[in-house]
Parts: structure tokens; sequence; C-alpha cells
């Protein structure tokens, strides 16, 4: 019980709590965004189970500290393929687990973010193709696969920022009961204004462009999206006390057919 009068101990939980429920705004926001495709009464429990989801593979990535440095080995090195065998970009081009990791789950947050962008903007009315079916299951996967992506950028996080494994998942259950208590005010804001909707969409493609910079070796400090997200939020929440009351907002398209 030493640790209860450790304060070093305990600004290190808060500090990593801050920052996971930061980290976390981008998976409630698709969370949100994903559940939203579903009927009203389905919603609120979709949101539950992917949180619960995240903060399960993120203890469990916690846990596995071991395999996690292993993502970080290199498994080929793309500069080979072309004939270069030494030099800053032989380095550059190496690819690690955790790389294919980001890449891919950067590139299927840009296919998830603008195809959406389409459906609600262009919306399927004139299409000959037969309409999509959302299922709770299939919403439910989806998230779980970005949870993954989100949560090893988390890990990745609370190992450099904690040295007791204690700690840090602490801070991951305390960071996700946060989520989950704001999840559903969160959602429902976001689906109640279509520009914050739209203006939601564009963070999570600006966040699976970052993703994909990252998973090529490029860093983006996080500073910097962050900062960009908060400004367009705060104009964004300008925009709409100036503009309540003077008419009626622009409507988005339904969204496909759910069961």
């Amino acid at each position: 019980m030493e640790w209860i009068s450790n304060p070093e101990i305990w600004i290190s939980l808060i500090t990593l709590t801050i920052l996971e429920i930061v980290l976390g705004i981008d998976n409630i926001i698709f969370i949100s965004i994903m559940a939203s495709k579903l009927p009203a009464k389905k919603q609120k429990k979709a949101r539950q189970l992917g949180l619960a989801l995240a903060m399960i593979t993120r203890v469990l990535l916690l846990l596995s500290l071991t395999w996690i440095m292993t993502l970080t080995a290199p498994l080929f090195n793309a500069a080979e393929w072309i004939g270069l065998t030494e030099g800053e970009w032989h380095e550059k081009l190496a690819v690690s687990g955790r790389d294919l990791i980001l890449i891919i789950g950067g590139l299927f947050l840009i296919y998830k973010s603008t195809r959406e962008i389409h459906e609600k903007l262009e919306g399927d009315e004139h299409s000959v193709q037969t309409k999509a079916v959302v299922t709770f299951t299939g919403v439910i996967i989806q998230i779980l696969l970005l949870d993954i992506v989100f949560s090893l950028d988390s890990v990745i996080t609370a190992v450099g920022m904690a040295d007791h494994i204690g700690v840090m998942v602490a801070a991951v259950i305390i960071a996700v009961g946060v989520m989950m208590l704001s999840a559903g005010g969160i959602s429902d804001f976001v689906n109640k204004h279509p520009t914050v909707k739209m203006l939601a969409l564009s963070f999570l493609l600006l966040i699976g462009v970052s993703l994909l910079a990252e998973g090529f070796e490029q860093h983006i400090p996080k500073g910097y999206i962050y900062f960009a997200m908060a400004f367009s939020v705060l104009v964004e929440m300008l925009n709409l006390k100036m503009k309540k009351g003077s008419g009626k907002p622009v409507k988005l398209h339904n969204t496909p057919e759910t069961k």
C-alpha cells in the first residue's frame, strides 16, 4: 500500500488519465458516428459496448508489453525492392508491425470518413444498386478494428508516461469510464447538428492522414492536430450561436437501412 502515499504515482496517474481522455476523443467521435447508423434504441448499447471493447483492448495490450515492443522491429525493408541498400531512405523505408497497423488503420479511417461524407451529402436515392444493410454486429466489428489502432497509440503513450503497469491500467479504466459518461451527450450533439457531424467526419479524415503519416515514419506532433480540432470546434460553436433560430439547418441524407 506504499503507492497511496507516493505523490509521483498519483501525479503520473492523473497526467496519464487526462492524456488517455484526450487521445480517446477521436475514438468517441468514430464510435458515435458508427452507432448513429443503427436504430435509436440500439445506439447507446453500441456506444457502451464499443468503449468497453476499447478498454479491454488497451488493457490486454498493456499486459502484453513484450509483444508490443516486438512490433517496432522491422519486418521487411521496401528500399531493398528498388535496389537501395544503405542511406537515409533505406532506414525510412523499413516497415515494422506497428507501421503496418497504422497504415492499414489510417487507410480504413480515410475510406470510412470519405464514404460517410458522400452518403450524408449525396445520398443514394438515384443509385440503382441495392441499399446496404447495416447490422449491429457489423458496426461493432468496425468499431473493434479501429479500437485496435487507437489503442495502440494510447498504449505507446502510456508506456512512455508511467513505469508501473498498475498505474497504466488504472488510467485506462478511469479514462474509458469518463468517455462512457460523456459519449451519449457528444453523440446526441453531433447527430443534432449536421454541420458538426461533417466537422467530426473531417476530424476523422485528419486523424486517418496522421495515422498514415506515422506509418511511413513521418511524425506529425499531436499538439498541432488537437489544436486544429479545438480551433475548428470553437469556430463552429460561434457559428451555431450566431445562426441559432435564423432558419432551418441543412438536412443530411438518411442513413442506409438498419436491422
